[in-house]
């Protein structure tokens, strides 16, 4: 218990430290306190939103587009990323257009998302799964591309059809991959969700922080914010855990987790 406890020390005496300057910089007059209130008055404010029912409602909302746009992306890049990379000569033909499409920033669409959806929730599942579908699929074809040639010939020799390789040579070694591209999924769809909140008006955090911040309610905009980044935080954590269960034979894990 105290092993655990122990690695967590140093980032909670490092949030401490940045909670105090926050109080500092603003009451020592570095910064005008109407752009940058107190670490303590962001908490009042903070405290107010909580007690705040349409908080919750928009928390709801933001949460909701995060998971089915992170669930549709993840569903969409695996299965893609299997076909693509285990049919023969469809990764050379796809090649050019995955390269084309991936970099182009989700931002981008919010303007075909308004026109298509307008601020409903289709327009925020539509930038979000855009955005993270690309992050599963590439880590799918590099998972798939790692595949000891020798043990998929085994295979072969061994009578295996295509999808039983699938699944026992093939998804083994693909699946560190594919935690680590739902890991990063997760938090680009965190981030897509309440921007296009924030830039299209659609129900969320993000109109929420939008509409403190046109109505001049500084510290309720700044606890917004800070409840977006523990919202970061805790997706990322649950990502990690959810990562080190799945690959919990895996040597990478076991060798960071001896007992």
């Amino acid at each position: 218990m105290i092993a655990a406890v122990i690695p967590a020390v140093p980032g909670l005496l490092g949030l401490l430290v940045c909670a105090a300057l926050w109080e500092a910089v603003p009451r020592l007059g570095l910064v005008d306190p109407d752009f940058l209130p107190p670490f303590t008055t962001t908490l009042n404010a903070l405290r107010g939103e909580l007690a705040d029912a349409a908080f919750w409602t928009a928390l709801g909302d933001t949460l909701t587009g995060w998971a089915l746009g992170l669930a549709l992306a993840t569903a969409g890049g695996i299965l893609a990323g299997l076909v693509i990379a285990t049919v023969p000569y469809l990764r050379e033909l796809t090649a050019s257009t995955v390269e084309f499409l991936r970099p182009i920033p989700s931002v981008a669409l919010i303007p075909l998302a308004i026109l298509l959806y307008g601020t409903e929730l289709r327009s925020v599942l539509l930038l979000v799964v855009y955005a993270a579908f690309w992050q599963v699929l590439v880590q799918v074809l590099y998972g798939v591309q790692d595949v000891d040639p020798v043990a998929d010939d085994t295979a072969r020799a061994f009578g295996l059809g295509p999808w039983a390789r699938v699944r026992h040579v093939v998804w083994p070694t693909a699946l560190p991959y594919v935690m680590t591209g739902v890991r990063l999924a997760a938090a680009v769809a965190l981030i897509l969700a309440i921007t296009v909140e924030l830039v299209i008006g659609a129900p969320g955090l993000g109109h929420r922080i939008n509409v403190a911040q046109s109505s001049q309610a500084v510290p309720d905009m700044y606890a917004l914010i800070l409840v977006a980044g523990c919202l970061g935080v805790l997706i990322n954590t649950g990502a990690r855990f959810v990562e080190r269960r799945a690959l919990s034979w895996h040597q990478s894990v076991r060798a960071e987790d001896p007992a």
